[in-house]
C-alpha cells in the first residue's frame, strides 16, 4: 500500500476584506505578509506535515508553485535546509502550471513505488496576483500544503489515477508578467476547466467502475465558486453532502496549492473507509481515487487548515495589501547596508542560517545561539552538540519598538526569546500587534523573507505569536 502517511497545511494570518477591494463584495481571502513568499509558507506547511516525524527518515522533498521567487535557482533545497532535512535526498521543483501539485504528488507516489524512494514530501505553494481591480484578484488567495507519500503506516491510500492533458491557452503568465493573464471567462471556464475535468473523472470512474455515490467527498479546485457548483451538478454529485468546501469565502484560490489544501481540509473531516475523489487542472487535469485508513486517527494533531483558518487577523485597509505586494510605495525603501549578500558567508553558515542550529554544551547541558567555539555558561571550549531551535517554542524576555523604519514594516519590532529546554535568541518579530505584545508571551518561530538584494532572497527565522 502506498500513499500519504502525513498531512500538513499554512494559511497566512493576514486576511484581506473583499470589501476593501470592492464595495459590495463578501467575505475575505488569505494574504501573505510582506515577509512571506511560497518559500516560507512551505516551510510552515512542511513542519506542520511533520509533526512527531523523523526528518532523518525522509528520502525526497518536492516543491510545486507557480510563484517560486527564483526562475534559475532550486526552491526544494532551500525548504529541505530549513525543514532540516539529510542533504543526500532527492529534490526536485515543479512549476509553471496549476497542475503542478498534483504532478508532483504522481511522481512523488512513482518513486516509492518503484521502490527508489521509501518516503517523499510534496509541499506545495502560491502567492498569485490578479491585476487590481479584476476578479483574480478578488478570487486569489494564498497558502501551502504538504503531503508526506509513503509505504508504510499509510493514513490514506491512493489507488487509481488518471490524467489527460489539454493545450489550451486559457490562463498564463509570462516570464515579465507580475498578473495573470486569460481569455474571455466562458471559453475559459467551459471549454477548458469543466469539459476537461469531466473527460477525466469519467475516463477514472469507467476504469474504476466506480460511480458518483461511491465516493463520500469529491475535491474540486475550481477557478470560482460558481464554476466549482457547476462541476459538481455536471457530475452527478451532491453540493451540500459529498462535494468539499471550496473556502472562497475565507481562503480564496491558492493555485497550485489550491487541490492539495482542499485535500487536507477534506481529511480533517474524513474516517477510515471514507472514499475521496481529488481532482486538479491545469492545461490538463489530474483524477485520483484515494481510500482512508485506520491510521487517520494517529495525524489529527496537525494545525492543518482547520488551525490556521480558525486564527487570523483582517487586514480591512486596501492600501496595506498592495504596499505588501510591493504595487504601492510611501517612501523609498532603504537599502540594507553592507552591499551585496554574501553568498559565500551563507554557505558557510548554512547550518545556523536555515535550520537554526545553535550549540548544547557536552559539559553543562547549555544551549546558546549563534555558535561560539567557548560556552558562555561554564567556559568549556569546543565541546558542543548541535540542537535545531526552529521548531522549539518560547517566552519574550524582553522586547522593543523602532519607528524609525519602512512603513510597511513599522513599528520593527526586536524581542529576545528564551527557548523552552533553554537558549536565548534576539529575533525580529512579525504577525504581530504591538499593543498586544508582553513579556511572558509565548511564542514561536517562523521562516520569512528579510530582504531581497541584488537579485538575492535573504531568509531567516523570526519570531510570532502563538497559533491557537
Amino acid at each position: 500500500m502506498t500513499g500519504i502517511a502525513s498531512y500538513g497545511a499554512y494559511v497566512p494570518l493576514w486576511r484581506l476584506s473583499r470589501e476593501a477591494i470592492m464595495k459590495g463584495l463578501r467575505g475575505e481571502k488569505a494574504i501573505r505578509n510582506f515577509d512571506e513568499d511560497s518559500t516560507t509558507m512551505a516551510v510552515a506547511a512542511a513542519i506542520d506535515c511533520l509533526k512527531g516525524r523523523s526528518r532523518e527518515a525522509i528520502d525526497g522533498l518536492l516543491f510545486a508553485s507557480t510563484t517560486a521567487p527564483y526562475k534559475e535557482k532550486q526552491i526544494a533545497t532551500t525548504i529541505a535546509a530549513a525543514v532540516d532535512l539529510r542533504r543526500d535526498i532527492i529534490t526536485a521543483d515543479f512549476c509553471n502550471s496549476l497542475r503542478s501539485g498534483t504532478t508532483a504528488l504522481r511522481a512523488a507516489l512513482d518513486a516509492v513505488k518503484a521502490g527508489s524512494a521509501k518516503q517523499v514530501l510534496v509541499v506545495a505553494a502560491d502567492c498569485r496576483m490578479g491585476a487590481p481591480g479584476t476578479g483574480f484578484e478578488q478570487n486569489c488567495g494564498d497558502g501551502a500544503a504538504a503531503l508526506l507519500i509513503g509505504d508504510s503506516d499509510v493514513a490514506v491510500n491512493i489507488e487509481a489515477w488518471h490524467s489527460i492533458s489539454n493545450e489550451l491557452h486559457d490562463i498564463w503568465r509570462r516570464d515579465d508578467d507580475d498578473f495573470i493573464r486569460s481569455w474571455e471567462d466562458r471559453f475559459v471556464y467551459s471549454m477548458g476547466y469543466a469539459d476537461t475535468v469531466t473527460e477525466t473523472v469519467s475516463a477514472l470512474l469507467q476504469e474504476c467502475g466506480l460511480g458518483p455515490n461511491d465516493f463520500t467527498k469529491t475535491i474540486f479546485a475550481a477557478p470560482t465558486a460558481r464554476v466549482h457548483g457547476e462541476i459538481s451538478r455536471r457530475l452527478g454529485l451532491d453540493p451540500k453532502t459529498q462535494v468539499q468546501d471550496h473556502l472562497f469565502d475565507v481562503m480564496g484560490n491558492t493555485g497550485a496549492a489550491y487541490p492539495l489544501m482542499l485535500l487536507v481540509a477534506a481529511l480533517e473531516e474524513t474516517k477510515p473507509g471514507d472514499c475521496l475523489l481529488l481532482t486538479s487542472y491545469g492545461n490538463g487535469s489530474d483524477a485520483s481515487v484515494l481510500r482512508v485508513t485506520d491510521q487517520i486517527e494517529k495525524i489529527r494533531d496537525r494545525r492543518g487548515m482547520k488551525g490556521h483558518l480558525a486564527t487570523k487577523r483582517i487586514v480591512d485597509d486596501y492600501r496595506i495589501y498592495l504596499q505588501w505586494r510591493e504595487l504601492l510605495t510611501f517612501e523609498a525603501q532603504p537599502t540594507p547596508p553592507g552591499g551585496y549578500i554574501s553568498s559565500s558567508a551563507q554557505w558557510r553558515d548554512r547550518s545556523q542560517i536555515f535550520p537554526l542550529h545553535g550549540l548544547k554544551c557536552r559539559a553543562c547541558g547549555g544551549i546558546h545561539y549563534p555558535p561560539q567555539r567557548v560556552c558562555p555558561r561554564c567556559r568549556t571550549k569546543d565541546q558542543f552538540d548541535e540542537v535545531r531551535l526552529s521548531d522549539k517554542r518560547g517566552k519574550i524576555y524582553t522586547f522593543s519598538a523602532d519607528n524609525l523604519c519602512s512603513r510597511r514594516e513599522a513599528p520593527r519590532v526586536t524581542a529576545i526569546i528564551d527557548f523552552e529546554g533553554g537558549g536565548r535568541m534576539a529575533t525580529m518579530m512579525t504577525d504581530r500587534v504591538l499593543e498586544e505584545i508582553e513579556v511572558g508571551m509565548s511564542v514561536e518561530l517562523s521562516f520569512r523573507k528579510l530582504a531581497s538584494q541584488d537579485g538575492v532572497h535573504n531568509y531567516f527565522w523570526k519570531s510570532i505569536p502563538l497559533r491557537g
